[in-house]
């Protein structure tokens, strides 16, 4: 089956962070790194951001030359822990789509949709959609590449940044690649770029073209092979999530900023299912219920409980959701955002006994009817079967 694998870039993370912190210096160039002393600095370009690198600026220059090219740029201080908050937030939104994402850096990841896109439309719809939950969430930019395999889908995502999207079709890898320069194949540096270019190899079309004993001789086996599989859209190797997910959450920010309570509690309950069946996809249930509201213009407020056991259905979740957005919400003014995540996650336990009466019946009916809605959306598609609060919801959004 062919698969589809997206690569998500955050654009000059560090400095893009830091120009949201501080709008002063929005469209400025921003060098964060060591302090430059006049000129005079010791330590290296940490990151940059397009503007810098407009004046030949990039990672791990020295400082002090960072200076010499670009003296009026502002040049900041690593604040890591700020960028790693950021950084999870991120890779939250991402999990939200898939529980296959390979985290490569602080600011870059894999992700396997292959099978999420039952769920959320296909890979080119998914990444437009994470493209826009992380510029409404946390006004940064991310470049994504969609494609049949990881080294496609990272290459695609470096080729049209910042806020870039760039698609490879499966059967179209051999015309996206063949254009490129040899020094796009990962594991061509100067050294091997110069050997290609002696033998009139320029393109990554020249190498896919070349007959593989004559790269055999000029760079050994391993290697030729490696690069000839590349050059012609060849990758195996599955997205490999490197980290125990910590929770899963949804939230949505609404195109105009509204007072309607009742909306915003009906908009909780929706979120409030898609993150139950996302959890009894993953055989998890979870102790922990956060509900994250914003208000206008951008004052964030969450709220969380912590329950007794853990619990996997809308019924358990929504109500204690419902108390939590009832204290972070001080009613005075219009809602831009609402979400729910659900964390401290278990392995769901083990089937109980059915009860006849009291929390446990309740309990036992809210599971069947959560199985219930799981077989028909698995086999009807996830919206063939809706609460009657959220026809309502949907209706007042088309009109």
């Amino acid at each position: 089956m062919n698969r589809t694998i997206l690569h998500a870039d955050m654009d000059a993370f560090y400095a893009a962070v830091e120009a949201r912190e501080d709008p002063a210096i929005a469209g400025q160039p921003v060098v964060v790194g060591a302090d430059p002393h006049g000129g005079r600095g010791r330590g290296v370009v940490a990151a940059c951001n397009y503007e810098a690198r407009k004046f030949g600026i990039h990672s791990a220059m020295p400082i002090s030359e960072a200076y010499r090219r670009c003296p009026n740029a502002v040049y900041l201080p690593p604040r890591m822990r700020l960028y790693a908050e950021v950084s999870e937030r991120i890779m939250g939104i991402l999990e939200e789509y898939t529980e296959l994402v390979e985290k490569l850096s602080i600011d870059e990841a894999f992700l396997d949709v292959t099978a999420s896109t039952r769920l959320f439309g296909d890979g080119v719809t998914i990444a437009r959609s994470i493209k826009k939950q992380i510029w409404e969430q946390e006004r940064l930019t991310v470049s994504v590449g969609v494609a049949p395999n990881k080294f496609l889908a990272k290459l695609a995502s470096d080729l049209e940044k910042p806020d870039g999207l760039v698609i490879v079709e499966s059967g179209g890898e051999r015309q996206f690649l063949d254009p490129l320069p040899v020094e796009r194949l990962w594991g061509v540096g100067e050294k091997t770029a110069g050997r290609l270019h002696a033998l009139g190899i320029k393109t990554i079309g020249d190498v896919a073209a070349t007959k593989p004993d004559l790269l055999d001789r000029h760079l050994g086996h391993a290697h030729a092979s490696h690069l000839h599989k590349l050059a012609n859209g060849e990758d195996d190797r599955p997205v490999e999530p490197g980290r125990e997910q910590k929770q899963i959450g949804r939230e949505t920010t609404f195109m105009t900023d509204t007072d309607d309570r009742e909306f915003v509690r009906r908009t909780l309950l929706a979120l409030t299912e898609e993150v139950t069946a996302r959890l009894r996809r993953r055989h998890l249930a979870a102790k922990t219920v956060t509900v994250k509201l914003r208000l206008a213009p951008f004052e964030t407020h969450t709220k969380q409980r912590t329950l007794d056991a853990p619990v996997f259905t809308t019924d358990s979740i929504y109500p204690v959701a419902c108390e939590l957005l009832a204290a972070a919400d001080p009613g005075d003014r219009p809602i831009r955002l609402v979400g729910v995540s659900a964390s401290g996650l278990h392995d769901q336990p083990p089937e109980r006994q059915l009860g006849l009466f009291g929390e446990s019946a309740q309990d036992d009916n809210a599971e069947r009817v959560a199985d219930v809605i799981d077989e028909i959306s698995e086999r009807f598609g996830h919206d063939a079967l809706k609460r009657a609060k959220l026809v309502r919801r949907r209706e007042e959004e088309e009109r």
